[in-house]
């Protein structure tokens, strides 16, 4: 798993690290301006350095999203104490990568499209109220991020389920609304305390950094022209993106084998599936499957029986959900 984040990570850090460095030089040229038509010309690398940050970040997510449904298969797997190695993790994933880019690709072009519309709107009213308009936009945007982040925590377990169930991308949509149905609080609730810890352990491990960057910075130019300012730029990009990618890497991990445990226990709490584990740890049937998707056994039914509902049982004795 920290091997698979890292390489996502690793390339988002340098790309980020070669547009930070691209967008300082540019800053800099600033300095050497001395006329409106100058400076206009000095603006098109810059906006296009802003809008090359904002592409490396929706990639990034974009990639995230992928690789949370690659990374469902050794939580899962973990569940019945089976490992997964690299090679193997890919392998089981490998058919379900196509469902995958089209639920990533999905959800990053809603999330884009739903931003705009709320930028358009708030420069609108912006343009034909002025600044009497902040009395809708900040109610608008509050709002927004309200229903992003509702929508986005119910769709959050659709790349496991594809994985799992070996779903589509709209049913692999649906089962995750229906999973999370009646646990959206406990899941914000969950997803809030990964993030806030998460947060909290970067910081720390940046702090450090920066003060070792600056240390590095201090060493290489006690005094600083514009060549040793720029060599000195790249160096201490090159340390804080690399402990960057590193501990973003081990971050990702854990955030995304807490998102896998969530989706198998709403699957224990509406499938019974903690049954069907019982059942494979008892009998070893299918050791080199995925638990909780459609058995690669002969013979075998899938699971759950009656399309993802949990099976029969007397009256009085259905689980709680």
């Amino acid at each position: 798993m920290f091997g698979s984040a890292l390489i996502v990570q690793a390339l988002g850090a340098v790309m980020i690290g070669i547009v930070t460095v691209g967008m300082v030089q540019v800053s800099m040229s600033f300095e050497s301006v001395s006329s409106e038509a100058e400076f206009a010309d000095a603006m098109g690398p810059f906006f296009a350095f802003m809008a090359g940050t904002l592409g490396v970040s929706v990639l990034i997510g974009f990639l995230g999203s992928v690789l949370q449904g690659v990374l469902v298969v050794p939580v899962s797997r973990s569940v019945l104490n089976r490992k997964t190695g690299f090679k193997q993790m890919w392998k089981l994933a490998a058919p379900r990568i196509l469902p995958l880019l089209g639920v990533a690709a999905l959800l990053t072009l809603g999330g884009l499209l739903a931003a705009a519309a709320v930028i358009g709107i708030a420069i609108l009213l912006f343009t034909t109220m002025g600044p009497a308009a902040l009395v809708i936009v900040l109610p608008l945007g509050l709002g927004a991020i309200v229903v992003f982040v509702w929508i986005g925590l119910k769709l959050m377990l659709a790349p496991a389920v594809i994985v799992v169930e070996r779903t589509g991308v709209y049913n692999g949509l649906l089962r995750s609304w229906q999973l999370t149905k009646n646990n959206w609080w406990r899941i914000f609730g969950i997803t809030l305390v990964v993030a806030i810890m998460v947060g909290v352990i970067a910081q720390i491990v940046q702090i450090p950094v920066s003060l070792v960057s600056a240390a590095v910075g201090g060493v290489v130019a006690p005094h600083p022209d514009a060549d040793s300012m720029t060599s000195t730029l790249v160096l201490t990009t090159v340390i804080s993106t690399a402990i960057g990618a590193l501990v973003g890497s081990v971050t990702f991990a854990f955030q995304a084998s807490v998102s896998s445990l969530i989706y198998m226990d709403l699957r224990m709490r509406r499938d019974g599936l903690d049954v069907e584990l019982l059942r494979l740890m008892e009998t070893g049937s299918d050791p080199d499957g995925i638990p909780g998707g459609p058995s690669t056994v002969p013979g075998s039914t899938a699971w759950p029986p009656g399309g993802g509902q949990f099976p029969a049982a007397p009256p009085g004795q259905q689980p709680q959900a």
